[in-house]
């Protein structure tokens, strides 16, 4: 007898889409067959495609994009109860016809492995994909020393940005002395862009408590700690769930299957400050106290929760953990190049023609990613940049795309991997309002301990909004390029230390564009609202009073069926009449 499941996405990006409705309806069109299983799961990366719509038949899957309650109808009747596929709306297919396979077959899928695939509310599915099995061999058959070494040898760097040898970090955790130690997940997800850990949390939840454990027996830590931003109430619901699921079965909580091994996990939720990605911050929030960074040494890993050893990794390093101990270091080490060894999932967002979420082997140009999954830039316009690490991060020209995704090839150019978000600009991207859009943002979460930090970057971000107004001089560019300097110099924590790069990187690549605002007084990106003007076409202009309709404060005059003019002195530069022009008269310079 054949078996049909109908998978639905039902990540925060395929609830956003609507998945919520389609799924009231699929369940509705399905209630008199109760031999059809129906799986909500989570984000499988396409989310520039959602709702999407999974039908699995006897092992052969046919996934449909943009699924509505109309279509999924035409999708039960025609395809679910009448086996024939419907070939328009075919996003991905097991045969490898469907219009996304090439995009999925450039990844390679570590992390991602079970996202999109199992449902996360349902430990079983993660058992049936090998779950849980890492775990079982590390307290059968290993010795902590051995767990630590494994992940050392297989090239494993911390995710979250820095690039720390993971297993080196375990190792010095377990060296430290302590009667009680912590395993703690950063899911502190903070950057502007950045969704990874996120969906993870959201498809796969096991797969960071299994790695959680396994750190747990590899360092010597009874206890774990989740700390999750609240702004993530699906990830911290799933979460919950499987943390009881993992209790019920014995993969957590006393004498783990029987190995004498005990260790509980329990989720911290975060207030969305910024800071608290910084991991002494973080233990700071933990502990109950302010989120604020403190002087290193002594570094977590001798003295972090409550005084206590420490191992903190990410969402996606703990992701990892449970894949290398199942396959081996070597398995995990052959993907990569140089010091960066194994996979980096990155989120695409911005001015992308297919955005959402990919895993990519680490080597893998930039270009590559962009254009060969991301498909590119939309509309056909230009490449511009491309900012790589979110506020801490910086951007990159698209003289330098061929750069290969590494730690130590993406320093270089000036910004950082990050966890792992990349922010596509175009041509019709004002590189000093980019600049100051990340410097406010840091700005405004500084937690205001340290001077340099806290009133440097408002002098920065003060000088950018002149700049951005007309307003600049020479001058400011060199005071930029030192208040930078100062800042890196004079922070004590990531935060501040990394906050210049936004500006750093606009002033080494895009030079051009701030002269252009402070001598020329104009932003080639036509963008910064005082340095543009909009101008009615006398040849083009109707007189059909759309423009004249849309303008909020009455700037455009003219009779009807004859040319209208815009009083430059009056306009607030708010767009309206341009999109409202129905044959195109309008322009900005």
């Amino acid at each position: 007898m054949s078996q049909t499941i109908v998978k639905i996405g039902m990540g925060s990006c395929g609830i956003a889409a609507g998945a919520r409705p389609v799924e009231a309806k699929l369940r509705t069109l399905l209630e008199g067959h109760p031999e059809i299983e129906i799986r909500k799961v989570g984000c499988i990366g396409l989310c520039f495609q959602e709702p999407l719509v999974e039908v699995e038949v006897d092992g052969k899957s046919t996934m449909y994009g943009h699924v509505t309650e109309e279509s999924v109808e035409d999708i039960v009747k025609k395809h679910v109860l009448g086996g024939n596929r419907l070939d328009q709306a075919l996003v991905l297919d097991s045969d490898g016809s469907g219009m996304e396979n090439p995009r999925m077959d450039k990844q390679v899928r570590i992390v991602l492995r079970n996202c999109g695939i199992i449902d996360p509310e349902k430990i079983d599915e993660y058992i049936e994909r090998e779950g849980y099995d890492a775990l079982k061999k590390v307290v059968s058959s290993m010795t902590s020393e051995q767990v630590y070494t494994e992940v050392l040898d297989s090239g494993l760097r911390g995710r979250g940005g820095a690039g720390f040898p993971t297993g080196l970090k375990w190792k010095f955790a377990n060296l430290s002395k302590g009667d009680e130690k912590y395993v703690v997940c950063n899911a502190d997800e903070g950057d502007p862009g950045a969704f990874m850990d996120r969906s993870v949390l959201e498809g796969d939840p096991h797969a960071i408590i299994e790695g959680m454990a396994i750190c747990g027996y590899a360092i010597g830590a009874s206890h774990g700690i989740i700390y999750c931003r609240a702004e993530y109430p699906l990830a911290i619901k799933n979460l919950n769930i499987a943390i009881e699921q993992a209790k019920e079965r014995g993969f957590l909580g006393e004498d783990i299957m029987g190995s004498g091994f005990s260790f509980d996990l329990k989720i911290k939720e975060g207030a969305g400050a910024f800071v608290c990605g910084e991991e002494t911050a973080l233990i700071a929030s933990i502990e109950g106290k302010r989120g604020m960074p403190r002087p290193r040494p002594p570094f977590p890993a001798q003295s972090g929760v409550f005084g206590k050893p420490t191992n903190i990794n990410n969402v996606e390093t703990y992701a990892n953990v449970a894949w290398i101990i199942r396959n081996g270091s070597k398995e995990f080490s052959k993907y990569g190049i140089g010091k960066s060894r194994g996979t980096k999932v990155f989120a695409l967002a911005g001015k992308i023609a297919k955005g959402g979420l990919v895993e990519v082997p680490m080597g893998m140009p930039i270009r590559e990613v962009i254009y060969d999954i991301g498909g590119g830039i939309p509309d056909d316009k230009e490449f511009k940049a491309v900012q790589m690490g979110g506020p801490s991060g910086g951007c990159i020209p698209k003289e330098l795309l061929d750069t290969p995704v590494d730690y130590e090839s993406i320093n270089a150019t000036g910004a950082i991997m990050g966890s792992g978000g990349m922010v596509v600009m175009d041509e019709d991207t004002c590189m000093i309002d980019v600049a100051r859009f990340f410097l406010s943002f840091v700005q405004n979460e500084s937690c205001g301990k340290c001077p340099f930090c806290r009133i440097g970057t408002k002098r920065m971000l003060e000088i950018l909004d002149r700049i951005t107004k007309g307003e600049g001089k020479e001058s400011d560019i060199d005071l930029l390029l030192e208040l930078c300097h100062q800042i890196k110099d004079g922070s004590l924590c990531g935060l501040g230390q990394t906050a210049p790069n936004p500006v750093l990187t606009t002033i080494k690549y895009f030079k051009d564009e701030y002269m252009a605002h402070i001598v020329d007084h104009r932003c080639p990106a036509t963008v910064c609202p005082s340095l543009i003007h909009y101008i009615i076409d006398p040849e083009k202009c109707i007189g059909c009073t759309k423009c004249a309709k849309n303008c909020p404060v009455d700037a455009i005059s003219g009779e009807i069926k004859k040319p209208h003019v815009i009083d430059d002195s009056i306009c607030i530069r708010c767009g309206k009449c341009k999109v409202s022009c129905p044959v195109g008269a309008i322009s900005v310079e």
